[in-house]
């Protein structure tokens, strides 16, 4: 067998062993790809949609609505809240924004109203109730 004729490398230089550096050339050309001609380079954008996250307050609407409803605000909440469940359903984010903010606020002063009332009601239950022990005759 003649070595000529059977060479190691198979590929355009036959006859002559490749270098390392002829190696290195193909691989780059191999991962990297085909040098890219003078035409113009094409380009594609992806706009990938972040999920923007718009929080509901359902649950805090439902714990007003069953603990603190003075003036019904809670029930009335828990509709705002419903409603900005659906907007963010359907998609529409800025509605389900602006429904989200008004069940907030809505809560928000259900809670405040309702500590007010039963600390009304706690200081009054304690005014009658102390005054009476006082008035007793022994």
């Amino acid at each position: 067998m003649n070595r000529s004729s059977h060479p190691f490398f198979p590929g355009p230089h036959t006859g002559v062993p490749p270098t390392d550096e002829m190696l290195k050339e193909e691989h780059e050309v191999a991962v990297l790809g085909a040098p890219q001609g003078s035409g113009p380079v094409m380009s594609t954008v992806v706009n990938i949609r972040s999920e923007t996250v718009v929080p509901d307050h359902i649950v805090w609407s439902l714990f007003n609505t069953v603990f603190f409803n003075p003036c019904c605000l809670g029930f009335v909440a828990f509709a705002y809240s419903v409603k900005a469940r659906d907007r963010k359903m359907v998609g529409d984010v800025t509605g389900a924004q602006s429904y989200a903010s008004t069940a907030k606020c809505l809560n928000i002063w259900a809670v405040v109203l309702g500590l007010l009332v039963i600390s009304a009601v706690t200081i009054t239950v304690i005014v009658i109730t102390t005054g009476a022990v006082v008035r007793r005759p022994y």
